[in-house]
């Protein structure tokens, strides 16, 4: 049975850590959303460390997640900003006491380790959404969203596309697993692998070439990963610059030729990854996906 944290309620108190990459300036407008909600904000010290790329040394930022890990009176923690560096410091964790009192960690994109490390290792849930460093330019619906899955809210999209590609229709129930592209076939063969197995799998990536996405992509095929899912969600892919001899086929596209000889329903495009309206998904929850040619809802049970 996969854990559930408990839901979080005003007056909670929830901790920033940056388990990566350093902060380049203030977070206080993203406090003060929070603190909106009714939440007591607990800084740590990584917020305002600095070790060249790094918010603090391997050490300090160990010890800045583990001090939240342990303490009872945090509810939640919420990753500053990605970057890279969380999987420097994960094997140096200890998750006893956070065992004893689960609670959230939200983020994405680096924080893929982590969001992975607890549900394969952990057999917890938690929340890949933005973080205080994107909540600038993030859309209100997913400052919502992110909202809703950490208080209880009942979190239903459904989202119109009008791609290049269409999209595989059909109806799954499954548990939901994913994150960063990179990250996730990077953890193959870890404590912190996911297990793909009846799983509804999401990916994302930014800034990977074309050529890179295939890779990846085989690489999960040649393990056997892509072949056990009930279904895949497609997010966004941006921030892909052209080569000087060009690859020849999109990213989409790309994925489609590895994905197209399953049965499971596929959908492109899903607003989850780099971008301003990157939507809450909570990783190793139960949901209900439904894909059609240009219309996807998902509903967290």
């Amino acid at each position: 049975m996969i854990q559930q944290p408990a839901y979080l309620k005003k007056g909670d108190k929830i901790a920033i850590v940056c388990p990566a990459k350093k902060l380049p300036g203030s977070i206080a407008p993203a406090i003060a959303i929070l603190e909106s909600w009714g939440l007591e904000v607990i800084i740590g010290k990584t917020v305002t460390a600095g070790h060249h790329q790094f918010a603090g040394d391997d050490a300090l930022r160990t010890e800045d997640l583990q001090t939240f890990l342990d303490d009872p009176e945090i509810k939640a923690i919420i990753a500053g900003r990605g970057g890279y560096g969380t999987i420097r410091i994960i094997d140096n964790l200890d998750f006893t006491e956070f065992q004893k009192n689960p609670k959230w960690i939200v983020g994405f994109s680096d924080i893929t380790v982590l969001l992975s490390h607890l549900l394969a290792k952990l057999n917890t849930q938690s929340i890949h959404g933005q973080m205080p460093y994107t909540f600038d330019k993030a859309t209100p619906e997913s400052l919502a969203s992110l909202r809703k899955a950490l208080f209880g809210g009942e979190i239903s999209y459904e989202c119109s596309f009008a791609g290049k590609l269409p999209n595989r229709s059909g109806e799954v129930e499954g548990v939901l697993i994913g994150g960063n592209l990179t990250l996730l076939v990077m953890l193959q063969g870890s404590v912190s692998e996911l297990d793909y197995t009846d799983k509804i799998l999401f990916i994302e990536d930014i800034g990977e070439h074309e050529y890179a996405i295939d890779r990846m992509m085989r690489t999960l095929k040649r393990a056997g990963k892509l072949a056990k899912l009930k279904g895949l969600i497609v997010g966004t892919f941006n921030e892909s610059t052209p080569e000087s001899v060009p690859f020849g086929f999109s990213i989409e596209q790309v994925i489609w030729e590895i994905v197209k000889e399953y049965n499971y329903p596929v959908c492109f495009n899903f607003p989850v990854g780099h971008i301003d309206d990157n939507r809450a998904l909570t990783v190793g929850k139960k949901v209900q996906l439904s894909i059609a040619a240009t219309v996807v809802s998902l509903e967290q049970a």
